[in-house]
């Protein structure tokens, strides 16, 4: 009887096929402690999951990875969200985890993210809507429990960077029915009366129960409206609330806040000594510069013999006067040459002239007689020679 074999791949590929065709195990909610936790340098997750009687692997790659809001570790009990398929090469199935949560904080993980959705439409947790920090308040105000490390931490931080910064606490409760009620009350007492110029809203690590206050609707709102700008410094800097959203400025951690509110005054006074030192080498310079330029200026020719530039102008004058001369000489013989031309055309053309040559001019009452009808016996006439003029009377 002869059969028909499948390699091993053929069959992990069926198998993965199978797996995937299956909506069941396509959107599955798992609980169970993890066990073998492996935080892998490319950030995926791996870990077993498993309960009193059997064991399932996990992975959790990286861009699901940096959503979650706590850390996995071993022994911890949580919910996972994914899918089961066949790791073909290995022929193992395995839990493909898109999210976690820890047992018991499912409805807390969707409560937030509902509200998370419905305040980021609103516009709360807008950059528009944050306010600037001030570079230097005199009182920094903290709402925090009064017997917790928060507020020690707080202190000895802004103390050792400002010692004269005030620090006025609000004490609150931070966990527990009616804190978010509190702090959201105190919001508004230290806005209404004006108790601080930046605001701090803290208190140490905790599980999501533990911050769920920091993560109420009226606490976010109260931030929003606050006009003192707020910096929300809850839990470890793997924590996010959704006052960390909301806030003007969020801190890692409480210690993180005092040193984001509150500047290293030593650091300032060694800037304003630096920015002396240079104001005063630049002004040394500027001296030294005006310094070389005075001297440059004394050694100048006007400064050193002031009346030259007069006798410069002088000889510059007379120049200007011999030119103009010259000009008026030439155009004086000019015209002279013109002129002479003038009159030789004019004499050329005179009727004495022509008298010079043996000729003579008649006139009758002041008239000259061009004709000889024009004249009668007994009639008075004047003769011009060139050299002058006789009286005549006509005979016939």
């Amino acid at each position: 009887m002869k059969y028909n074999a499948v390699t091993v791949t053929q069959l992990n590929k069926y198998l993965k096929d199978r797996f995937d065709e299956d909506e069941n195990l396509n959107a599955i909610l798992v609980k169970g402690e993890i066990s073998n936790f492996k935080n892998h340098y490319t950030g995926h997750l791996y870990f077993t999951l498993k309960d009193e009687k059997s064991l399932i692997k996990c992975i959790m790659f990286k861009s699901y990875a940096e959503r979650l809001a706590f850390n996995l570790k071993d022994g911890m009990k949580v919910m996972v969200f994914g899918s089961v398929s066949v790791f073909e090469r290995d022929g193992v199935y395995q839990i493909y985890v898109k999210s976690a949560f820890e047992d018991g904080m499912g409805d807390l993980h969707e409560k937030f993210e509902q509200l998370k959705t419905t305040l980021e439409k609103e516009g709360l947790f807008e950059e528009t809507h944050k306010k600037k920090i001030p570079l230097y308040p005199k009182i920094v105000g903290v709402l925090t429990s009064q017997t917790g490390a928060v507020i020690r931490d707080i202190i000895n931080v802004s103390t050792r960077r400002n010692p004269n910064v005030y620090i006025r606490l609000l004490p609150v409760p931070v966990q527990g029915p009616g804190a978010a009620e509190q702090i959201a009350e105190k919001i508004k007492i230290m806005n209404e009366k004006k108790l601080a110029d930046v605001l701090i809203i803290g208190r140490g690590g905790g599980s999501l129960e533990d911050l769920w206050p920091f993560n109420e609707e009226i606490v976010a709102r109260a931030i929003y409206n606050s006009e003192i700008p707020v910096i929300s410094a809850v839990g470890h800097e793997t924590d996010f609330t959704i006052a960390d959203f909301v806030a003007d400025l969020r801190a890692p951690t409480p210690s993180a806040a005092a040193e984001l509110a509150v500047p290293d005054i030593f650091e300032l006074k060694e800037k304003i000594n630096n920015y002396k030192k240079r104001y005063r080498n630049s002004l040394k310079k500027k001296i030294e510069i005006m310094r070389l330029r005075y001297e440059k200026c004394m050694q100048s020719i006007v400064f050193k013999e002031p009346t030259r530039f007069i006798k410069d102008n002088y000889l510059l004058l007379d120049k200007y006067i011999k030119s103009l001369e010259n000009k008026i000489r030439m155009l004086q013989k000019e015209k002279q040459t013109q002129y002479i031309e003038l009159i030789t055309k004019l004499d050329t053309l005179s009727p004495l002239k022509t008298l010079s040559r043996g000729y003579t001019l008649t006139e009758k009452d002041n008239k000259i007689i061009k004709s000889a009808k024009d004249l009668s016996k007994k009639d008075k006439i004047l003769l011009k020679f060139y050299d002058g003029e006789r009286q005549a009377e006509i005979l016939e």
